[in-house]
């Protein structure tokens, strides 16, 4: 059997939500005779399938895709998860005489497979409950009191992030930055990244589409299943439209609340993609 020389590059596809990442991973697997490892923390679920524009099928055009649709939605899944899999995946991929390429918007699990994951804390169940029971508001409020540094690079919108990001706070003090600044193997960034105006038109243009496709109903569907908590950890698009379905926002908002929000999301993301520039 045809072994990959895995001293290549591990090839990774990077840029914001909207971008185009998907379609270029699947170019280059085509070009390069490879498999594609998801670095997305909501494409592991079934169910969610509009609101995290997760590939179909047809857009994968035969390119084998891993960690897609693993996953029940009601499960929990983290960074140390993704390294676990995605060490795994890889070895397997280059095993069989493929090059894997990594490619997704989740940031954190490229950090912690590339750099090792960072000291955190064992969960505390009580101040867990504690922490839930707060809105959003108040929870980006305190980690941008504890631990500045670390709420300008987590997604302020993600509560689960944000109530385990406070967890860690309160046993060290802060979130221990990343193990180390050394690569564990040697990477190749392919960046995708758009400039402003055209990736927020591209926004707009991707949640149009979703809504026509069924967004709502894909999220009612959802709700129905994992109930509100679990909904409002599943991102922006379930937390949003769960609120409409709740009858705390009126369905015209939906639109314009959720292409802000995610442009917001999306410049996060390209401050962390001007970070990686200058340490590339």
């Amino acid at each position: 059997m045809k072994h990959l020389d895995n001293s290549l590059p591990l090839l990774c596809v990077v840029g914001p939500t909207a971008s185009g990442k998907s379609a270029r991973a699947v170019e280059l697997a085509k070009e390069l005779d490879g498999e594609v490892v998801s670095v997305d923390s909501r494409q592991v679920y079934r169910m969610l399938d509009i609101g995290t524009e997760k590939t179909s099928k047809e857009e994968m055009d035969g390119i084998p895709h891993h960690l897609i649709d693993i996953l029940d939605p009601r499960d929990t899944y983290n960074a140390a998860d993704f390294v676990r899999d995605a060490t795994r995946l890889i070895s397997e991929i280059e095993e069989r005489g493929k090059r894997p390429i990594l490619a997704g918007g989740t940031h954190f699990y490229f950090e912690a497979f590339i750099y090792g994951l960072p000291e955190t804390a064992p969960p505390d169940p009580a101040a867990r409950l504690m922490l839930e029971a707060l809105p959003t508001e108040e929870l980006v409020a305190r980690l941008q009191q504890s631990d500045p540094r670390h709420a300008q690079r987590i997604d302020l919108q993600n509560r689960r992030r944000l109530i385990r990001a406070l967890e860690i706070v309160a046993e060290h003090g802060h979130v221990p930055e990343r193990s180390t600044e050394t690569p564990l193997r040697t990477v190749e960034w392919v960046v995708i990244n758009p400039e402003r105006d055209v990736l927020r038109e591209r926004i707009v243009q991707r949640l149009e589409s979703a809504f026509a496709r069924g967004l709502v109903e894909e999220v009612r569907r959802v709700r129905d299943y994992v109930g509100d908590v679990r909904l409002n950890e599943l991102g922006l698009e379930y937390r949003v439209i769960g609120e409409f379905l709740r009858g705390e926002r009126e369905e015209d908002t939906l639109l314009p609340t959720l292409s802000t929000k995610l442009w917001h999301y999306a410049r996060h993301q390209k401050a962390w993609l001007r970070k990686l520039s200058a340490t590339a």
